[in-house]
């Protein structure tokens, strides 16, 4: 069993900032906080609309860190060229809707096949490992390895939000089988949406997984308890289960 890696995700910082249209908090500095707590990585995901991680925090915060960034883009052809030219370790592909609070499902691989590919494509040929952010369907993550991605993400949102118990279990379950299968056909699995200091064991338990990228629920906690602390504490649930 390898140590299971954390992403962070500070795009709720650049929600609080944006709301007063000022210059802080900074999002640079909680991916500072972040990694010298423990974090392995760090997530941003960079909207159309620009509502919370903006152009200049990608590309400062591509510079100043020591470990990883992992953008999070859309499939436009306009994020997919920013991202050729800004050179992140990383590019998490994931659909985008206007109106959506935060992602609300996995990309439909099979329906976008053609822009998908060509997408991946770009970004490997600019030197990017390449994830693709998808649901616990196996036939979406046929069509990921197709792709040529290296990397999917599965959508861990329906297993989070769900309060019963059985339909918890079915979905843990279906994320069990897709992050098997997966592996076995020589993909890496990240995960992530909606996982909490509550919910997270029975995800970080599934040995396959490689990182889990958790956003809203560190900076939520952040805000009582500080974000050193929030970011050591989830750390540690995570070694828990990999001791």
């Amino acid at each position: 069993m390898t140590n299971l890696m954390l992403g962070v995700n500070v795009d709720h910082i650049g929600t609080v900032r944006n709301a007063r249209g000022i210059n802080y908090p900074d999002p640079l500095l909680a991916a500072l906080i972040a990694e010298q707590s423990g974090a392995d990585s760090i997530t941003v995901h960079l909207r159309k609309d620009r509502r919370h991680i903006t152009d200049r925090d990608v590309i400062i915060i591509n510079k100043t860190i020591q470990t990883r960034m992992n953008l999070e883009i859309s499939i436009n052809k306009d994020m997919i060229a920013f991202a050729c030219e800004v050179k992140p370790y990383s590019c998490c592909l994931v659909p985008e809707k206007r109106q959506e609070i935060t992602t609300e499902g996995g990309l439909d691989i099979i329906s976008n096949k053609n822009i998908v590919d060509r997408s991946v494509k770009c970004l490997q040929d600019a030197g990017i490992i390449v994830s693709l952010f998808v649901n616990a369907d196996i036939k979406q993550i046929e069509a990921a390895i197709n792709s040529g991605a290296q990397y999917i993400e599965i959508h861990t949102g329906i297993y989070s939000s769900t309060t019963e118990s059985l339909l918890r279990d079915k979905e843990l379950n279906r994320i069990k089988q897709s992050v098997k299968f997966s592996v076995n056909n020589g993909l890496k699995v990240n995960a992530g949406h909606g996982l909490n200091y509550h919910n997270v064991i029975p995800i970080a338990s599934i040995p396959e997984i490689y990182e889990l990228n958790i956003g809203h629920s560190i900076i939520s906690y952040a805000l009582i308890n500080g974000l050193e602390n929030a970011v050591k504490n989830m750390k540690q649930l995570l070694r828990e289960v990999h001791r």
